[in-house]
């Protein structure tokens, strides 16, 4: 039995959702109009069922996300929305809060959950939820959850353990995208600075702020760097690793991205998908049907980025961060060779359009921008000659005209190939399409048509209407006729039989298999989530500090909520990071740095002063953030 692969893209709206499926996701992930990690990318149940109908032509998924942690006030209003969803037909929710599989009140009925019932919709652990360890991952299976998405900062050998220990929950990871400093659902430096709660959607990039890094006596280490902004995620290298690991789903991040990021990125990952199925047919498929053709070459470094990383997939290495810009400098295309009044020339091999933007680090480091007016081979013309520019420097191009005209076109199509039979019946014909690209086996129409013997042959002309499948889903790959058909069927009639049989094509292609993961959840929770306490675990854990409604208190065990929104605790750790930067520096001496010279604590400290606490926490090889507790 072969196991699905999944790309999962993301869909910051309608557009970008049908955009991400005609280039090959088999799932896409969409915001609601509220409750999701990203506030400002909310969509209205109507357009996520007009994505859920485009989605399921092709097999694919919709995943919506409602993943922020909720207060008590707003209980009601989560329950109508997943009722709605589901009646929507979306796939899957991704959820954070624990009131979500909790008792909604104390007066109602024992177990009463608000999630609508669970036999037709799928409830997958969001990162939010803190998905480090093997543990944690058996809880949630435990509690009925379908998939768990898995922290970003595993490593490809964690990442296997964990699929090795919890063989029976589907394992979602992160390949593609901006990376968050901090494990995901364990930052609260935004709340603490701006009040601006990541938990709640609204996170203010704390992590993409410059910093001066300072030591106890004062001493500047790092001036105005952006100390933690990360590089952006890619693992395009790396996908057949993290199958083989255990992993199913591949998700994308970027549901604040555009429409041509969507459909570059999809497109690229796609193709690499195809081509490890294909390698190993006897080991994957494809989580969805459909073959894309593109108008374009995918090019990850034509999209948005700020330099590329695979993170700690191989473990730990130091150049994961972007320290000198938390910007796009997109694709490296030359450096400078001349200088003119006016113009300057590039030395290397790319084109240039008018219009590109490109970019360099000054003698400072800092970041400068400018726009092409007017190219003459390589020579090239600003808009106003940048200052800082001279030769020797290495120039990026972060916005490619020609590519961004291509990619603003329809730019791919998807196609489920299908192969059809025609066929007499006593009073009429039966056209079948060929059930290998469905899940229900063949569709066939019939018509009541009266046998007209033809004068002429006729396979031709019936070949020629049958084909004519337009803008359908669907493309004919051969037509098989009887080779004694010798009967005429008017033209208008094999249109109608299409018709029919495109149509109930339509109506059986939707993804009707379920995995084995999903199956063995499922049981799981009937026979485990009664029972299971997240409570058993220490009561110190992170957890309590995303607990923001009652229902959820009751599900943990404790008193009252204890989120940090609503009660700020003044020696909360404001972040945990798997960066580090002792690390980044060059002075971890258990990895091989040099011993530091500075005296400790460090402290991060921002523009206007304000200071945060270093703990380098090097029994679990992390970073933690605080603010610091002397300041006034």
């Amino acid at each position: 039995m072969t196991r699905p692969l999944e790309l999962l893209a993301p869909a910051k709206n309608l557009e970008c959702g049908i955009a991400a499926i005609d280039h090959g996701a088999d799932a896409v992930y969409i915001g609601a109009q509220r409750f999701g990690a990203r506030a400002s990318a909310g969509n209205s149940v109507a357009d996520i069922a007009e994505l859920c109908r485009y989605a399921h032509l092709f097999g694919a998924k919709v995943y919506v996300t409602v993943n922020t942690i909720i207060y008590d006030d707003e209980l009601e209003d989560t329950r109508r929305l997943l009722e709605e969803l589901q009646q929507n037909g979306v796939d899957a929710v991704l959820v954070q809060d624990m009131a979500l599989l909790a008792p909604r009140t104390s007066h109602l009925a024992p177990r009463k959950s608000i999630l609508a019932p669970r036999k037709s919709i799928e409830y997958h652990a969001s990162t939010q939820t803190d998905n480090r360890t093997a543990e944690k991952v058996a809880w949630l299976r435990d509690l009925g959850f379908s998939r768990v998405v898995l922290a970003r900062e595993l490593s490809i050998d964690e990442i296997r353990a964990i699929h090795k220990a919890v063989p029976d929950v589907e394992l979602e990871v992160f390949v593609h995208g901006a990376l968050c400093v901090s494990y995901s659902g364990q930052c609260y430096a935004s709340q603490y600075c701006f009040h601006r709660s990541a938990n709640r959607g609204e996170c203010a990039q704390f992590c993409r702020m410059p910093f001066d890094l300072v030591d106890a006596d004062g001493r500047v280490i790092q001036h105005d760097r952006y100390l933690l902004s990360l590089k952006d995620m890619c693992r395009i290298e790396l996908l057949e690793d993290l199958a083989e690991a255990g992993a199913t789903s591949f998700k994308i991040e970027g549901r604040l991205k555009d429409v041509a990021y969507v459909k570059n990125v999809t497109a690229a990952y796609s193709e690499r998908l195809n081509q490890i199925v294909h390698r190993h047919p006897d080991l994957y498929h494809r989580a969805s049907r459909g073959h894309c053709r593109y108008s374009f070459t995918p090019n990850l470094q034509k999209t948005f980025n700020r330099g590329y990383t695979d993170y700690f997939a191989r473990g730990r290495r130091p150049d994961i961060a972007s320290f000198d810009t938390p910007k796009a400098m997109g694709e490296f295309v030359g450096t400078v060779k001349e200088l003119r009044r006016d113009a300057f020339t590039v030395a290397g091999t790319a084109s240039f359009a008018n219009g590109d933007g490109l970019c360099f680090l000054d003698a400072d480091r800092q970041l400068q921008g400018f726009r092409v007016n007017r190219v003459e081979g390589n020579r090239l013309f600003p808009q106003r000659m940048p200052d800082g520019l001279r030769p020797g420097l290495r120039l990026y191009r972060n916005n490619d005209q020609e590519f961004d005209r291509l990619l603003s076109r329809p730019s791919a199509e998807r196609k489920i190939p299908v192969s059809l039979a025609l066929r007499p019946t006593a009073d009429g014909f039966c056209l079948s399409g060929d059930g290998s690209c469905l899940s229900s086996g063949d569709v066939s129409v019939t018509m009541v048509i009266s046998h007209q013997k033809a004068e002429k042959p006729q396979c031709e002309n019936i070949v020629r209407q049958l084909t004519k499948l337009g803008n359908t889903p669907f493309e004919c790959t051969s037509v098989d006729l009887p080779a004694d058909f010798d009967y005429f069927i008017p033209s208008s009639q094999l249109a109608e039989l299409r018709r029919l049989l495109v149509d109930k094509l339509s109506q059986t292609s939707h993804y009707s298999q379920t995995s084995h993961y999903s199956q063995t959840s499922h049981s799981s929770h009937s026979s485990h989530s009664s029972h299971t306490s997240y409570s058993l675990l220490p009561l110190s854990s992170p957890h309590l500090l995303n607990i923001a409604n009652h229902a959820a208190a009751h599900f943990y065990g404790v008193d009252a909520p204890s989120a940090y929104e609503l009660r700020p605790t003044p020696d909360a750790v404001l972040m945990q990071c798997r960066h580090c930067l002792r690390y980044a520096l060059g002075y971890c001496v258990r990895h091989g740095g040099q011993r530091p010279t500075w005296r400790e604590p460090l402290f991060l400290r921002l523009g206007d002063g304000r200071r945060f606490r270093l703990e380098f926490d090097c029994a679990h090889c992390q970073m933690n953030v605080y603010a610091d507790a002397n300041e006034k």
